[in-house]
């Protein structure tokens, strides 16, 4: 068989629209890239022009995610602040997903970008070790680093107990900023 034909334009986003839809897991933009017969780059065009049609697709560490909300899904959220070394990122991450929470995000408060922002999206210990070596791998700094360790969770649940017990575990191991 000769070369594989690329997929074009609209075509293209409707079927990395229905991809990232059926899958259970991140698709990464070389593995849609390679569905489609494109650069990685053209995915990450077209995963910008999709969010600009304002679907709910989340880039990860471990790839891009079509966020559908449904009814086993957490949907209570809650902001809570943090303090801890970089040595301790893993152990505070566990001890969220152990209580049954999806880690949405990080934030800080830069001295000149302002708020950034990271989607984290891990909710279970195998999703915060691939975390874990998707930062050693690249050698990428953890967000909390240009702030002496202080950071913003997002954390969502399906019960205000399950942020509460999980709000108490990281104030007892140390990790809560509290007012």
């Amino acid at each position: 068989m000769g070369e594989q034909k690329k997929i074009l334009g609209d075509e293209r986003r409707a079927f990395i629209l229905q991809l990232l839809k059926e899958s259970p897991v991140p698709l990464t933009g070389s593995e849609l890239a390679t569905r489609t017969n494109v650069s990685r780059q053209v995915i990450v065009g077209d995963i910008t022009l999709l969010k600009a049609k304002e679907e709910p697709i989340i880039a990860t560490s471990q790839g891009y995610l079509y966020f559908k909300q449904n009814a086993g899904a957490p949907t209570i959220e809650r902001i809570i602040a943090c303090k801890h070394s970089p040595d301790d990122t893993v152990n505070e991450l566990n001890l969220m997903v152990d209580h049954g929470v999806l880690v949405k995000d990080v934030k800080i408060e830069h001295a000149v970008y302002g708020d950034l922002t990271a989607s984290i999206m891990v909710s279970n210990r195998q999703e915060v070790k691939q975390f874990m070596e998707n930062i050693q791998n690249t050698k990428a700094s953890l967000l909390s680093e240009l702030t002496g360790g202080i950071h913003l969770h997002t954390i969502a649940a399906s019960s205000i107990q399950t942020l509460d017990k999980t709000e108490a575990a990281l104030k007892e191991a140390g990790f809560l900023i509290e007012a």
